[in-house]
């Protein structure tokens, strides 16, 4: 296991996923985090700061009592809640609800074991408004020495709409995934914890749950076996908090202010880590003459299409739209209170309309108001560093520290170890044969030796060759009389080369299959369950 130092909210953070199988980053270290807890804990009863009327403080302790209510709601519908833990202290973490990885997995036991060192109360919210990119995970076969990847379907596709609407649309194909999912990989691995996880997505198919339900609370039950106290909310529901109402409120009434900053905070990220695409880290916010884009989605129930929401100043109103139609008048500019916005915005979802948190705005209300300390993987701590300028920028607080956890699992696959720099090796002592193989043969050891004088007659050529000043006029001789002797000193070094074609043969496939079976990103379940257990659990038990 490798740690960081203990970094501050202000700092920037150099991390990258480990390469080694079993490692784990962790910053700041365990035995700092109870420290970065309080610190945080200190710093949120500093935030005296206007939400469109409602104190930020008071917003937050509504919204984290709600949050608890809700998770522990929500969790009991699927599995027991041996343990609700204290209000005071709230961890909390986020994924979208897929087949991860290992390194993504190991945050669930982080904030368990965290927690459980805090007497505190850790819940994962399944980012639900994400959109289901494809209903497929991706899995090895083949063999060792020549093994194949291939996409193996767990649902038909779909349009592309998020979680929180997605149906399962084929529950044959869910059904028979656990099953063509192993077949194909237990040549490879043995006992794939698939095996255990897919009867309780099938369990949690026929109870008509979601896509996201099925994938999301299988997973979680399965935690509650291993042993991990947790509470689970989707982020739909989330969104549906009355202090996420006020927190939207108060974003939409500044709206120009908090894009202006936005916008100014991603410049400045793609400067800094040399960034050429308009998209990443996340795209700017637009504008379309009045009309200014605001940091939320929004879609119908009857049409899940995820639409950018837009904004615009009207009188003493503003005026949201997806730009295809659908409007909605808000009782709200930055001078009013806003409550009557509020009441507005609570009332859509009885009318099917869904207003939900893009990437940016979900850590940046989960931090403020949820949790006293986020947990990131690595790609969520590199982009919440924009988060920390908008808290700084726009609600002139300083941000809450967070901790970043990632892990690294390959397959526990034996295999042959090969690098790149081997066959670079390969490839630059082949390249020397051929340009340079006068530094290769010794003429004394050269059978027969009548041949001796011979070779030694043609080094002696291509070296009166290079020391050639080359001219206009001679450069072509020249460069032909060099690569005449090459040609000709060749046949002396065959062995060697033959010998070095069938290494660099065997390299080359070896990185293939090491491409093949050491790709991180397998879905967890695809691993053997005691390589997951020795992984994740070891590192999440509690220390006396």
């Amino acid at each position: 296991m490798t740690t960081g130092a203990l970094g501050s909210a202000q700092g920037r953070r150099h991390l990258r996923a480990p390469r080694t199988s079993g490692a784990i980053v962790i910053e700041p270290p365990l035995e700092q985090a109870l420290a970065l807890w309080d610190a945080n804990l200190a710093l949120r009863q500093r935030y005296d700061y206007d939400v469109q009327g409602r104190r930020l403080v008071d917003l937050a302790a509504s919204a984290r009592a709600e949050l608890l209510r809700e998770a522990q709601r929500y969790t009991r519908t699927y599995r027991d809640v041996r343990r609700e833990g204290s209000p005071q202290r709230i961890l909390l973490a986020g994924h979208q609800p897929q087949l991860f990885h290992p390194g993504v997995w190991l945050k669930n036991f982080a904030l368990s074991a965290l927690a459980a060192r805090a007497d505190g109360v850790a819940v994962n919210l399944v980012i639900d408004n994400d959109t289901v990119k494809r209903a497929a995970a991706r899995v090895p076969g083949g063999t060792v020495a020549d093994p194949t990847m291939e996409d193996v379907p767990y649902d038909e596709p779909s349009a592309v709409i998020p979680y929180e609407e997605r149906p399962v649309m084929d529950r044959d194909c869910l059904a028979s995934f656990g099953r063509r999912a192993a077949a194909r990989i237990e040549p490879l691995v043995a006992r794939p914890l698939v095996h255990k996880l897919w009867p309780l997505v099938i369990g949690r198919a026929e109870a008509g749950e979601s896509l996201a339900g099925c994938l999301s609370q299988s997973r979680h039950r399965l935690e509650d076996e291993w042993g991990l106290s947790t509470l689970e909310l989707p982020q739909g529901r989330v969104c549906q908090f009355e202090a996420f109402y006020w927190f939207a409120c108060h974003v939409l009434a500044h709206l120009g202010r908090f894009r202006e900053y936005y916008n100014a905070a991603v410049a400045a990220y793609r400067r800094e880590n040399r960034i050429r695409s308009a998209n990443h880290p996340v795209p700017d916010l637009t504008a379309d003459g009045e009309w200014l884009e605001a940091p939320f989605w929004i879609w119908h129930r009857n049409s899940p299409r995820r639409r950018r929401l837009f904004a615009k100043l009207s009188g003493d109103s503003t005026v949201l739209s997806d730009r295809a139609g659908l409007e909605i008048r808000l009782p709200l500019t930055a001078e009013r209170d806003g409550g009557a916005a509020v009441a507005v915005l609570a009332e859509l979802a009885g009318r099917g309309i869904k207003i939900r948190t893009r990437a940016l705005s979900t850590t940046l209300f989960a931090r403020l108001f949820l949790a006293d300390v986020f947990l990131h993987g690595i790609g969520g701590a590199k982009y919440d560093e924009l988060t920390n300028e908008l808290v700084r920028r726009f609600f002139e607080l300083e941000p809450p520290g967070f901790l970043v956890v990632a892990g690294t699992l390959h397959l526990n696959i034996p295999r042959q170890s090969v690098t790149d720099e081997q066959l670079r090796q390969v490839d630059q002592r082949l390249r020397d044969l051929a340009f340079h193989p006068e530094r290769f043969i010794e003429p004394e050891r050269i059978s027969p030796p009548s041949a001796r004088g011979g070779v030694q007659a043609l080094m002696a050529t291509k070296q009166r060759w290079i020391a050639t000043t080359p001219t206009r006029a001679n450069a072509k001789l020249r460069c032909q009389g060099i690569q005449h002797a090459n040609a000709a000193l060749a046949p002396w070094l065959a062995d060697e080369r033959h010998e070095l074609e069938s290494s660099r043969t065997r390299l080359a496939t070896a990185l293939r299959a090491e491409a093949v079976l050491a790709w991180r990103e397998y879905a967890f379940c695809l691993h053997a369950e005691e390589s997951l257990r020795n992984f994740l659990l070891e590192f999440s038990r509690p220390k006396p």
